[in-house]
C-alpha cells in the first residue's frame, strides 16, 4: 500500500515541527491533520527508514526524533516530496524527547535502530538504552505496545536485551512481517561491508 498523492499545497510547508515548548508535551492534534495510530522512531537520521515506512503505511502517523540539523533536513525535504502526510520530523535528543514531550501512551511502537553504543565503558552511561529505558518506553506505549531495536554492536546489544528481558512488563515478540523490508542508511552501509546485524522485538504485556 502506498501513500495517497496529494497536492503540495495540501502539506505543511515544513515537515519539521517547531516545538512551542519543551516543558509541556506535544498535542498531536497540532502535528497530524488525521488522527492514527502512531509511531516514533528515535534516531531518524537521514530518513531512509521511517521515509519508506511512512510511504507504506499511510494509515499511521510517524515522527521522527533527531538531533542534528542536516539529517532531520533531509527527512524534511524527501518527506514533502513523497506528498506524505502522515509524517513529521522533531529535532531534539531522543532521551528528552520520549520522557518529557511525547504524551503518555500514545504510541504503538518504538523504533530504535543503530543508536550511538558509545563503545568505551565509561561512556555507556551516555547509551540511548539503559536501565530506565524499559519504564519510559512502557509510558510512552499503548497497551500491546512495541519496541523493535537494531545494532551492529554485539555488547550494546547484549545490554539492550538484558535490560528489557529484566523488565516484567515486557515480553519478547515476532516484529511485523514487512518491517525488515525497510533498512536504514547505517545499516545498508553495515550490510554491505558483511557486518552482522542485530535485531529484537519486546511488547508491551496486556494487563
Amino acid at each position: 500500500m502506498h501513500a495517497q498523492v496529494i497536492q503540495p499545497s495540501d502539506l505543511p510547508n515544513d515537515l519539521v515541527y517547531a516545538l512551542p515548548s519543551i516543558v509541556e508535551r506535544l498535542d498531536l492534534a497540532d502535528l497530524f491533520p488525521v488522527p492514527q495510530p502512531l509511531e516514533v522512531e528515535l534516531g531518524s537520521g537521514d530518513g531512509s527508514f521511517l521515509l519508506a515506512y511512512a510511504e507504506r503505511h499511510p494509515e499511521r502517523n510517524f515522527i521522527g526524533v533527531e538531533r542534528l540539523l542536516g539529517r532531520i533536513r533531509k527527512l524534511d525535504r524527501k518527506g514533502r516530496r513523497l506528498g506524505l502526510r502522515n509524517l513529521r520530523g522533531v529535532r531534539i535528543e531522543c532521551a528528552y524527547f520520549l520522557e518529557y514531550l511525547l504524551p503518555p501512551h500514545c504510541a504503538d511502537a518504538l523504533h530504535i535502530y543503530f543508536p550511538d553504543p558509545w563503545p568505551k565503558k565509561r561512556h555507556h552511561k551516555h547509551r540511548l538504552i539503559h536501565e530506565r529505558f524499559p519504564s519510559l518506553a512502557e509510558q510512552a506505549l499503548t497497551t500491546g505496545g512495541s519496541v523493535h531495536l537494531r545494532t551492529d554492536d554485539p555488547d550494546y546489544f547484549e545490554q539492550m536485551t538484558s535490560v528489557f528481558n529484566r523488565a516484567d512488563a515486557f515480553e519478547r515478540a515476532e516484529p511485523p512481517q514487512d518491517l525488515g523490508w525497510f533498512p536504514t542508511d547505517f545499516e545498508r552501509d553495515f550490510l554491505a561491508a558483511g557486518k552482522p546485524i542485530q535485531r529484537v522485538s519486546y511488547q508491551l504485556r496486556r494487563r
